[in-house]
């Protein structure tokens, strides 16, 4: 039995247009200029309150970033549903997730920075759920890179770390696939460099999602 765990952000859906409109008005909102979408860009995987302090250069999340956090979720769902602000699935995901779902020798799972009402809404709303049997959030577990998404993932699904494979476009995926035992598989169509996925420890870069078949198998 092999588990196969997809970040979400930038792996399975493009939320980039969406999260970085959020990340504006909340900044807004707190008396603080726009960030660069190039910032934005480059916390997406982390829990939001880190993710905020890590954008204001702060070495840690403190209460305005708890603040700020509590306000970018209470705007998240009406900026969503403004046009343009969808999550689009990557092209080749929709291909790559219904050849491997009914796979019986495979277990598919979630790793991501989003909160669960977030997760289960990308779920829904693009008919994964039947098949996703597992999935850890910022509201379950640490901040990525910490391991706690994959450990707990490998645990309630009875695999080892070593038969599990983690798929994300950020170094936050590849320290966490590392620092739990598993092979980390970057994606290039995601917000971080290819350069830069390398130097987080991946094993393997894909350009397209019909090149994870390969490592899957």
């Amino acid at each position: 039995m092999k588990l196969v765990l997809f970040d979400c952000d930038g792996t399975l859906v493009d939320s980039a247009r969406l999260i970085h409109e959020v990340m504006c008005r909340t900044f807004a909102h707190f008396g603080y200029a726009h960030p660069e979408l190039a910032a934005t860009k480059s916390i997406i995987g982390l829990t939001l309150d880190i993710a905020i302090a890590r954008i204001q250069g702060k070495p840690h999340a403190d209460e305005e970033a708890v603040a700020m956090m509590a306000y970018y979720k209470s705007i998240f769902q009406q900026t969503r549903a403004e046009a343009g602000f969808e999550e689009p699935l990557f092209p080749g995901i929709r291909a790559l997730i219904d050849e491997i779902g009914p796979r019986e020798e495979l277990l598919i799972g979630a790793v991501t920075g989003k909160s669960r009402r977030g997760l289960d809404l990308i779920l829904d709303t693009h008919d994964f759920r039947k098949w996703f049997r597992i999935g850890r959030t910022a509201d379950d577990c640490p901040s990525k890179p910490h391991p706690a998404m994959v450990t707990e993932c490998c645990d309630a699904m009875g695999v080892e770390p070593a038969d599990t494979l983690v798929i994300g476009d950020a170094i936050y995926d590849m320290q966490m696939a590392k620092a739990a035992g598993a092979k980390a598989v970057g994606v290039s169509w995601g917000y971080a460099s290819v350069d830069l996925l390398n130097a987080a420890g991946a094993d393997a870069i894909v350009h397209h999602p019909s090149e994870l078949l390969s490592h899957i198998g």
